[in-house]
């Protein structure tokens, strides 16, 4: 059975009353909101009510031995009834939204080194497209499972209290992932049929904000969201062939509007924020908007805080050879600015010149990332800064004494004691100016950041048929997401995925990579052996060669591995790959407008 699928998740076990529960610290003007939306909840059940009939239909078709189109064309219905819900249960209910519309492969509970068997309806979707009748008994077992999962949505919407602010936040939520999951297909891996679910998707905001909706807002904002969600729409009805859809156009003329006039609704109905920290901020009209991501929701604690000031110290460090054993090495020796924070070497070297067992990552846009390095053996960039420098092959740092350095230097001291307000300076202060020098090395200010902000002319005609293969086609945009373009998902950001390519050891493809990746933290799961983060492909035109390795030189390499199915098209035999080895059969120029589109990434 080929897979087009993600991999493991780390399994995050959410409790219901903690996210229904919430005490908000608002001034005495901004009162939360604390009214029970009944009728909101009861639209939820009633589709749920909805989403369990047509699973115990579909489970009557499978007895029956109907054919296969009849059970794909009923599988499909109730995706779309679960579309419209999806905006609450992904938020109210995330970690039931996990196994109800998941990735196709195993939850792993990193801690416990474990694996949870994975379930829902992207596991049927490898059962139904296509359908074999031997598998009768596992599709009726799945169904059964997802029935169980509607109970429980049902069991938590009867008792919880939710809010108009929670609410209106979930709906946002919701219209980011449509511009980023929903979009590329993320969870229709198999069949492709997301372009006939995003109305439903929109069907489920459109409702629920005339449920919310009062007079302030009603011949404003809301109408203006209702005309564009209709346009949008129609435009979805045309066409829904994933291979010729104009994603370029419709992101920032219908989906980036949604998302704008969400904001218009809110400050009408004068809806206060949900208070917690989130990657995307409240006032984010589009993933594209100037200052649309905070870094403050990747960092260890609140004391890590980005600044300006921090930045500024780190940029200092970033370049200063005492960090190094022999002073004779910085951290700027391998993160070159204008190769995008890499060395373009193949791999780096030691300081004993020799290969180190990796290429050198970008930092750009490192910052948006849960988990360092290629294996993601650090979670954060505080972490992974102390890691390199105290390595021996790379600087073989001592940390204890660069801290006495730094405080017997008074430029260094006064700028410390200026930010931390200690006499001292400490390591984990250390360690978070550098990362926060690394945070704002992210810019957004590429030609497609312009053209999604509005600027037409910014991008080619080549870029423009690019990214329509790089979303639709080619498929790129269900590992590397929309708008940072690496393995953090959207719209939460909350976590970063590492996938299983098949990588060779060069671009002949000819002889395994046998790196373990962060399989070698995990021996006994088999399912991350081989296993890499997925990086960003912001300024990737600049980052030659590539892959964890440095072994592919060229873009057109990394394209070529793509098109013929990852390792196993080329013969490799990789049980876990979460790549499809399935060809993507792009021709030659549809590979160089996609290469023309990944230039358009490279910030200015």
């Amino acid at each position: 059975m080929k897979k087009l699928s993600k991999y493991p998740i780390l399994l995050l076990l959410y409790s219901a009353t903690a996210l229904f529960v919430l005490s908000y610290c608002k001034s005495e003007k901004q009162q939360p909101i604390y009214e029970d939306l009944g009728s909101v909840k009861s639209r939820i059940i009633t589709t749920n009510t909805d989403f369990e009939k047509q699973i115990n239909e579909l489970k009557a078709l499978v007895s029956k031995d109907s054919d296969e189109k009849l059970l794909q064309e009923k599988f499909e219905s109730i995706r779309k009834t679960y579309k419209k819900m999806e905006w609450a249960i992904e938020y109210f209910l995330p970690h039931s939204a996990r196994f109800i519309n998941g990735p196709a492969l195993p939850e792993i509970e990193m801690d416990e080194h474990t694996e949870i068997e994975p379930e829902g309806l992207q596991v049927l979707e490898e059962m139904f497209y296509p359908y074999q009748k031997e598998n009768k008994d596992e599709v009726n077992r799945m169904l059964n499972k997802l029935i169980n999962k509607s109970n429980t949505i049902k069991t938590n919407f009867q008792v919880i209290t939710i809010s108009k602010d929670q609410v209106f936040d979930a709906l946002r939520q919701e219209a980011f992932r449509i511009s980023s999951l929903g979009i590329s297909g993320f969870d229709t891996p198999i069949s492709g049929v997301f372009l006939k679910e995003i109305p439903s998707s929109l069907e489920g905001i459109k409702e629920t904000l005339e449920q919310i909706s009062t007079d302030r807002s009603k011949n404003k904002a809301l109408k203006s969201i209702i005309t564009e969600i209709n346009a949008a729409t129609e435009i979805l009805k045309k066409n829904t062939d994933k291979n010729t859809f104009d994603y370029v156009n419709f992101i920032p003329d219908h989906l980036n509007k949604i998302t704008t006039l969400l904001l218009d609704f809110k400050n009408q109905e004068k809806i206060p924020d949900v208070e917690v920290t989130t990657a995307l901020n409240k006032n984010a009209a589009t993933f594209f908007s100037k200052n649309a991501f905070n870094p403050n929701a990747f960092t260890p604690g609140k004391e890590y805080a980005f600044s300006e000031e921090k930045a500024a110290l780190g940029q200092q460090l970033f370049k200063d050879n005492m960090l190094s054993n022999n002073n004779n090495r910085s951290c700027a020796t391998c993160h070159i600015p204008e190769k995008a924070f890499t060395d373009g070497l193949a791999k780096s070297m030691s300081l004993e010149n020799s290969e180190l067992a990796r290429n050198a990552p970008s930092l750009n846009y490192a910052g948006f990332q849960h988990g360092q390095f290629w294996d993601m053996r650090k979670d954060d960039l505080e972490g992974q800064s102390s890691d390199v420098i105290s390595n021996k092959e790379e600087m073989h740092g001592d940390l204890t004494i660069i801290l006495a350095k730094i405080n017997q230097d008074k430029n260094y001291q006064a700028a410390f004691k200026k930010i931390y307000h200690s006499q001292k300076a400490e390591v984990w202060q250390l360690q978070n100016v550098l990362a926060s020098y690394i945070r704002s090395l992210a810019k957004f200010n590429s030609n497609f950041d312009e053209y999604m902000q509005g600027n037409k002319s910014a991008m080619t005609e080549s870029q423009k048929r690019g990214f329509n293969l790089f979303v639709g086609k080619a498929q790129c945009a269900i590992c590397h997401f929309i708008p940072l373009f690496n393995g953090t998902v959207p719209p939460t950001f909350k976590k970063t995925e590492q996938e299983v390519l098949g990588i060779a050891i060069n671009g002949e493809n000819k002889t395994f990579d046998n790196d373990l990746g962060r399989g070698k933290f995990h021996e006994t799961v088999a399912a991350l052996q081989h296993s890499f983060k997925t990086p960003t492909l912001r300024n990737i035109h600049k980052t030659a060669p590539y892959m964890h390795n440095g072994g592919y030189t060229t873009l057109k390499e990394v394209m070529n591995f793509y098109n013929k199915g990852g390792g196993k098209g080329f013969g490799f035999k990789v049980e876990n790959q979460t790549l499809s080895d399935s060809p993507l059969q792009l021709t030659e120029p549809e590979i160089d407008d996609i290469i023309e589109f990944m230039k358009a990434l490279d910030d200015r």
